[in-house]
């Protein structure tokens, strides 16, 4: 009993018995959910643009590696800046820098110009998301497996908007339908103030929380073996990234070149695999409370191979059921993978958003380059098959610790 009264355990005693604030839990999901639909302007809008300004498939790329090229490269320095020194209001101003990119982007002139809007939003996104995983996880109290996936389907639920906002907005109102995304910024500024008022009278009452989340830190001794494991642990991300990154830019024209379908069609079926893919990511952080991170991890990944590898041979109708499985499947790691990361690195909360969801993620981008340049060299068709092949990489995360040796690797501060 003397240890209860030790210097670090009243700061761990009371994270334990910290009740969930669902209230926060679902505002900082909604502005998620605000952030990525914004984010989803740039692939909804490539089909606009691609005619508009007659670009090349590697000139789309080259707007989508921008924009995450931008985010990640800034999310761990804003990470690891923000796990120094917590910053509220960090929250509203970096949504500021992606309500200016709505307005560059909607009134475009030229090619150069597009490129510029796109790293507006991406900074704005890089300011969002290390606070915004931050705040998720001092609002969950014991449960951080579901307050993660409640914060990350947001994300997922914004980003399934992009084919719905290339058929209702872009496709209809052209490019300039882009301002209207700059209320869709007010509005989350307006809720993110609501949360930073929160988070402030947290960070002002309980500091030692805040600043220093879990009173946990990893062994010196396994210090080798957890860059290990957060190393293969990006790599895993950065792969499922790829394939993201394909179905959600790329499909659409695979479906024009095989199938003679419309654009405006083809975005029906992008809808169904990103809203698959948020239903997974809500369903999964839940799933693996019950049966482990690194189970779902593996199942997310070499159990959408099959189907991945199936989807560029089957028929349109076929095509709606592999879609909606693989995207229930792949994604339903995506919430799973920030938690796991933060047993391999307790405290760094900031760090590792700005790695995961940032690094991991956003160096995805570089996909949508070498997909762009490969689409123009031998096709759609081709390189969709290609990219089957991608989730079999799962079969890495067999390298990475099972959860019960997370565990065995930490030791109480």
């Amino acid at each position: 009993m003397a240890s209860i009264t030790t210097a670090p355990q009243p700061a761990n005693a009371v994270v334990d018995v910290k009740p969930t604030v669902y209230r926060i839990l679902l505002a900082i999901s909604i502005v998620h959910l605000l952030n990525d639909s914004m984010q989803s302007v740039i692939p909804a809008i490539f089909p606009i643009l691609k005619d508009k300004m007659h670009l090349s498939y590697t000139q789309v790329g080259w707007i989508l590696f921008t924009i995450n090229l931008t985010a990640s490269i800034m999310q761990p320095v804003v990470g690891m800046y923000s796990d120094r020194k917590p910053s509220p209001y960090l929250l509203p101003l970096g949504m500021a820098f992606s309500l200016v990119g709505m307005l560059l982007l909607a009134f475009a002139p030229s090619y150069g110009v597009v490129l510029v809007a796109v790293c507006f939003v991406g900074l704005g996104s890089a300011a969002f998301h290390p606070e915004g995983s931050r705040v998720s996880h001092l609002a969950a109290g014991p449960r951080k497996g579901l307050a993660q996936s409640i914060y990350q389907v947001g994300g997922n639920a914004g980003q399934s908007l992009a084919p719905i906002m290339t058929k209702l907005i872009f496709i209809p109102f052209g490019q300039f339908g882009a301002i209207w995304f700059t209320g869709v910024a007010a509005l989350a500024i307006a809720v993110q103030f609501y949360i930073a008022k929160w988070y402030r009278a947290l960070l002002v009452e309980t500091p030692v929380i805040v600043r220093k989340t879990i009173a946990r830190k990893v062994s010196p001794e396994r210090r080798k073996q957890v860059l290990f494991a957060i190393s293969m642990l990006i790599f895993l991300v950065f792969i499922r990234s790829w394939y993201g990154v394909a179905m959600s830019s790329y499909y659409a024209f695979f479906l024009r070149d095989k199938y003679g379908i419309t654009l405006d069609r083809a975005q029906d079926f992008i809808f169904l695999f990103l809203a698959a893919g948020a239903i997974g990511t809500f369903l999964g952080g839940p799933i693996a409370d019950r049966f482990g991170r690194r189970n779902v991890i593996f199942f997310s990944m070499l159990g959408s191979a099959p189907l991945a590898l199936l989807l560029p041979h089957v028929s349109l109708g076929w095509a709606y059921v592999l879609l909606f499985i693989n995207g229930f499947i792949l994604l339903s790691s995506f919430s799973v993978t920030v938690v796991y990361a933060q047993m391999l690195y307790p405290g760094k909360i900031g760090t590792v958003s700005g790695l995961i969801i940032g690094l991991a993620f956003g160096m995805g981008g570089i996909g949508g380059v070498v997909l762009g340049k490969l689409s123009d060299l031998i096709g759609t068709l081709r390189v969709m098959e290609l990219c089957g092949y991608l989730p079999l990489f799962g079969i890495l995360t067999f390298l990475l610790p099972t959860d019960r040796k997370l565990e065995a690797w930490t030791e109480e501060e």
